[in-house]
C-alpha cells in the first residue's frame, strides 16, 4: 500500500522526510562551506586598486595596437562581449530580488532591517581569472579559414618566384655539367 508521498509502506519511519530532511541539511552545510571558501577567497587578493589601475593600462594598450594595427575586430568584439558579460555579473547580486518572493533573499532597504552583505553573482577572484569557454567548431573552422588563407598567399609566393620546398620534382645534379638527372631518373640534356 502506498502512503500520501507516494513511498512504498504504511508505517515506521516516514522514509521522505528522513531523506528531504537529510538533503536539506547537506544543501545547507554544502552552501556554508561554499560561503566560506568564498568569503577566504575573497580576503586573499589583495591591492584591488593597482588590479584595476594594471587591467585599465592594459585594456587601453591592447585598444591602441588595434587601432594602430587596424586589425583584429572581430577578436576584440568577441573579447569585449565576454568582458562585459564577466562585469555585469560582477556586478549583479547572486540573488535577484526582483525574481525571488522569499523575503529572506531581499537586499535590506531601512536602516531597520537586518544587514546582510552585498554577495556578488561572480566574485572578483573569479573575475580575474580568464576562462573563456570556447565551443570546439568554431575554433577548428577559424583554424582552417586562417591556414587556407596564408597557404594560399605561401603557394602565390611560390608560383611567382618560382620554388618548390619539397624535395619530389626537383632537379639532382649528378656532378657532371652536361647531364642533370629527375626524379624519374631519365638524364635530362641542358
Amino acid at each position: 500500500m502506498n502512503n500520501a508521498n507516494g513511498g512504498a509502506g504504511g508505517g515506521g519511519g516516514g522514509g521522505d522526510d528522513d531523506v528531504h530532511s537529510s538533503s536539506s541539511a547537506v544543501a545547507d552545510w554544502t552552501n556554508a562551506l561554499s560561503q566560506r571558501y568564498q568569503y577566504l577567497l575573497d580576503k586573499s587578493t589583495p591591492f584591488v586598486l593597482h588590479r584595476w589601475i594594471g587591467f585599465g593600462l592594459i585594456f587601453f594598450i591592447y585598444l591602441l595596437r588595434v587601432f594602430i594595427v587596424q586589425g583584429y575586430y572581430v577578436i576584440t568584439y568577441g573579447l569585449g562581449i565576454y568582458i562585459l558579460q564577466l562585469f555585469i555579473s560582477f556586478l549583479s547580486p547572486q540573488v535577484d530580488p526582483e525574481f525571488q518572493d522569499d523575503p529572506h533573499h531581499a537586499l535590506p532597504t531601512h536602516g531597520s532591517e537586518e544587514f546582510r552583505p552585498f554577495v556578488r553573482r561572480l566574485p572578483e577572484f573569479k573575475f580575474w581569472i580568464f576562462d573563456v569557454p570556447v565551443f570546439w567548431p568554431i575554433l577548428l573552422f577559424y583554424w582552417m579559414v586562417l591556414f587556407v588563407a596564408t597557404m594560399r598567399r605561401q603557394i602565390m609566393h611560390m608560383i611567382k618566384h618560382r620554388y618548390v620546398p619539397f624535395s619530389f620534382g626537383k632537379r639532382r645534379y649528378t656532378g657532371r655539367k652536361e647531364e642533370l638527372v629527375d626524379d624519374d631518373s631519365a638524364p635530362i640534356r641542358p
